[in-house]
C-alpha cells in the first residue's frame, strides 16, 4: 500500500468510521482511525504520510477547525471536512483555514470516494514549498515560537487566533522579503487565490491591528500594491 492510498479519518463516531472506512477499504484505500484530535495529531507527527485527511468538525475536545488551524502549517496533506451540523458558517470557516473541500453528513461512502479521488487529483501535482519556521524567530522586537506557537512583543503575549499566527509566522520568517497573495493564500489557507478573494488580506489586517496596538508609530507590515505584503525588517 503506497503513501498515495492512506488515509486517516479523525470523527468521534466509531460506528461511522467503520462504515465508511469498511467502504473505502473495498475502494482500495488503506484507513487509519483517530477518535479525537489528540490522536490525530500524534499519528500525523509519526514517520507514515497520509495521502488526505478526512476531518470531522465537532468533536469532544478540540474541534476538528482548531485542529487544521494547528497542523496547517507543517502538514500540507489535503482535508476534507465532515460535519453534521450542515450550517455555512462552519463550511466557510473549514474552508478559509486550508480545508480542500466540505461534506455534510450522513454522507453517501460512493460521495466520498469519489470526492477523496478529486481532490487527490487536484493535488498530485502541487509541490508546496513550506516556509513556516522551524524554530524560534524574532523580528523587531517579535518574538514568535511555532513549536509553541506563541507570538510575544517584549515578553508580553500576543493574542492571536490560529490564521493570525500562522500569518505572522510566514511574514517573520521571511521579513525583508515580499510574500505575493497568492503564496500566502496557498501557505496559510491552503487554497489557490480566486477572483475577488479578500480572505488572506482580512488576516493580514487583523494581524497588523494588534501589532499597531504596541507599534502604534510603525508600519510593520508593508502592503505591496498588486504584489502581496512584506514585513519590514529592522535596520
Amino acid at each position: 500500500m503506497t503513501d498515495k492510498q492512506r488515509l486517516l479519518m479523525v470523527d468521534d463516531d466509531v460506528e461511522l468510521c467503520e462504515l465508511l472506512g469498511d467502504y473505502l477499504i473495498n475502494e482500495g484505500f488503506q484507513v487509519e482511525f483517530a477518535h479525537d484530535a489528540e490522536q490525530a495529531a500524534e499519528k500525523l507527527q509519526r514517520a507514515e504520510r497520509y495521502a488526505l485527511m478526512i476531518l470531522d468538525v465537532m468533536m469532544p475536545g478540540k474541534t476538528g477547525l482548531e485542529l487544521l488551524q494547528e497542523i496547517r502549517p507543517k502538514v500540507q496533506i489535503p482535508v476534507i471536512m465532515l460535519t453534521g451540523r450542515g450550517e455555512d458558517i462552519d463550511r466557510i470557516l473549514g474552508l478559509e483555514m486550508g480545508a480542500d473541500d466540505y461534506l455534510s453528513k450522513p454522507c453517501n461512502p460512493r460521495e466520498l470516494s469519489a470526492r477523496i479521488r478529486a481532490v487527490l487529483r487536484r493535488a498530485e501535482p502541487q509541490q508546496r514549498t513550506t516556509l513556516f519556521p522551524d524554530r524560534p524567530v524574532e523580528v523587531a522586537g517579535i518574538h514568535l515560537d511555532p513549536g509553541l506557537r506563541e507570538a510575544s512583543i517584549q515578553g508580553e503575549e500576543l493574542e492571536l487566533t490560529g490564521t493570525e499566527f500562522n500569518v505572522l509566522a510566514y511574514l517573520l520568517a521571511n521579513a525583508g522579503s515580499v510574500l505575493s497573495k497568492e503564496q500566502l493564500t496557498e501557505l496559510v489557507l491552503h487554497r489557490k487565490l480566486a477572483a475577488y478573494d479578500r480572505a488572506i488580506d482580512v488576516h493580514v489586517s487583523r494581524v497588523r491591528q494588534k501589532l499597531a496596538q504596541q507599534f502604534a508609530d510603525q508600519e510593520l507590515i508593508k502592503t505591496i500594491r498588486g504584489v502581496g505584503y512584506q514585513f519590514v525588517r529592522s535596520e
